[in-house]
């Protein structure tokens, strides 16, 4: 019999946005944090690049604003958009005096610039923003009375009035808590909350190659999804134009600054190839560098191109950048030397969990904030550094949409049930599909997108649907299983969605479809 806990608030997910709803709820509200793995495991802490603010003289929120409606190709929504840039600098305050120590240039934030950005407007701390944000946040959650953190614990699934069946199909359905693996006990909880959030990440996982955290399986999409929460744009997957090639690291980030700061992308041969592909060359958005290079490695066979950035001085490199500077160097590469080896890697969720300005989903008492969320902000194309603002916006705007809105305890909830599993004897069947599914993800309905290979993508995730639910039913739950089954759902419904998009759109590109429509229309789906 599992045991049951209770609180006001439970925050699924450790990252920028599920902390900084933490303390922003926790003056007034028992909050839980539950966490996968270790607090600092989300995708927070591997951010590079920085924030992005209005905040140097001259620039503008209209001109934030029109950069980021620019890059995502008509789907960005207005409101969504400007409610996000107006607030970013207060965002920026709030983490100044949280004592975030950003970089300063004469006494002010340096601020730095990246693709797609008309002006300076990155507040950064040199290029481990997430990371030195993310202690900060961490050492103040961790000294909060109010606020419990309960690291590997994973989400099994939302507990919901209509699967209770205490509401009809015509009366709201409502969150009342979620059932979490407590993984140290090997026991599932259960959590009664009358307010829940998620916070869960993206699902960069569900690729082969990424530069995401292993933590990244698309948990809270898909628990949302399961739970009856309408996804929308799950077919725009950036893909970062820039991870490094080596065979004894994954998953590690060279920076979008990098290029901002006038970085080169060279074939092996030294020829630079971004001017042919777009008049901004190393400057244009992401979807149109990482597609650039995807076609030059396909064309001429490559395993991976360059970027250069050692015409600039030694020291400004290493002042920069000292974090790539040294981990590159470990790998016996020097950036003020030598180029950089490169590839391109799935890198964000632009769509998610449809929700509103206050981070109300379609279920009462279900926020959804962060990556794992569709806020309209992002549209075609995430702007780089417009991410971890996001976080910070949405999570004080959900804060302040639980502190208005009082709900009431929910009833006495179920205990999870393992009457009737047994332990799982062959687990190889889980590691052996994981690995199949990040492999036909990579190759069918990666950068490039054609309907022969979505359609073998979708055959593929029938049968693995099948499996993994017969395997979920019978035996006894662990998280190997439980991520699987979630990337097999977010899969679904990335392909789902590329198939509804007879066109091409910021990160979506097809070939049987290569022109964009005149009219730009959210990809919408209903469980």
């Amino acid at each position: 019999m599992s045991s049951i806990r209770d609180f006001d608030v439970v925050i699924v997910g450790s990252g920028l946005a599920g902390l900084s709803a933490a303390m922003h709820l926790a003056p007034t509200h028992r909050v839980a944090v539950l966490t996968k793995r270790a607090m600092s495991d989300g995708s927070s802490g591997w951010a590079q690049g920085g924030i992005a603010a209005v905040m140097g003289q001259g620039d503008t929120f209209d001109s934030h604003v029109d950069d980021t409606l620019v890059a995502g190709a008509g789907l960005s929504q207005l409101d969504a958009t400007r409610f996000v840039v107006e607030h970013a600098p207060e965002s920026i305050e709030w983490l100044v005096q949280l004592g975030v120590p950003f970089s300063q240039e004469d006494g002010h934030l340096h601020l730095t610039r990246e693709g797609g950005h008309s002006a300076r407007r990155i507040v950064h701390v040199t290029d481990a923003t997430g990371a030195a944000v993310q202690r900060t946040l961490i050492e103040h959650v961790r000294r909060t009375p109010n606020i419990t953190v309960l690291e590997d614990f994973m989400l099994v699934d939302l507990i919901t009035s209509r699967k209770l069946g205490l509401s009809g199909a015509d009366e709201p359905n409502a969150c009342l808590g979620l059932y979490a693996l407590d993984e140290k006990a090997d026991e599932v909880v259960t959590f009664r909350a009358p307010q829940v959030i998620l916070a869960t990440g993206g699902a960069g996982k569900v690729y082969l190659y990424t530069t995401n955290p292993d933590t990244a399986t698309g948990d809270g999409i898909a628990a949302a999804w399961r739970a009856g929460c309408r996804v929308t744009n799950m077919e725009f997957i950036q893909f970062h134009p820039t991870c490094l090639y080596h065979p004894h690291v994954k998953s590690f980030l060279i920076t979008e600054a990098v290029r901002g700061e006038g970085g080169r992308l060279l074939l092996p041969d030294g020829t630079r190839f971004m001017p042919r592909h777009d008049p901004r060359a190393e400057l244009a958005p992401r979807d149109v560098v990482a597609r650039a290079i995807d076609f030059e490695m396909k064309k001429h066979g490559l395993d991976c191109v360059y970027l250069d950035i050692s015409h600039q001085p030694a020291e400004f490199i290493r002042e920069h950048f000292p974090n790539i500077h040294a981990r590159c160097l470990e790998l016996g590469i020097d950036i003020t030397r030598q180029p950089i080896p490169v590839v391109p890697a799935a890198h964000y969720t632009c769509g998610g969990i449809h929700s509103d300005l206050a981070g109300r989903t379609d279920i009462a008492g279900l926020h959804a904030i962060g990556e794992t969320a569709y806020t309209g902000l992002h549209g075609a194309n995430r702007l780089a550094s417009n991410s971890l603002v996001e976080c910070m916006v949405f999570a004080r705007s959900a804060a302040r949409d639980i502190l208005a809105d009082p709900r009431p305890v929910p009833p006495a909830l179920p205990a999870w049930d393992e009457s009737q599993v047994t332990d799982a004897d062959e687990s190889v069947v889980i590691s052996h599909n994981w690995d199949e599914l990040r492999r036909f993800m990579w190759d069918y309905v990666g950068i490039v997108r054609t309907n022969k290979r979505l359609e073998r993508a979708a055959h593929r995730i029938r049968l693995l649907q099948e499996e993994i639910q017969e395997f979920y039913a019978n035996f006894h739950v662990f998280r190997d299983l439980l991520e699987l089954r979630n990337l097999v759902t977010v899969a679904d419904l990335i392909v789902r969605s590329a198939q509804a998009r007879h066109e091409s759109r910021g990160l979506h590109f097809s070939r049987d479809y290569p022109e964009m429509l005149p009219q730009a229309v959210p990809t919408t789906l209903t469980p």
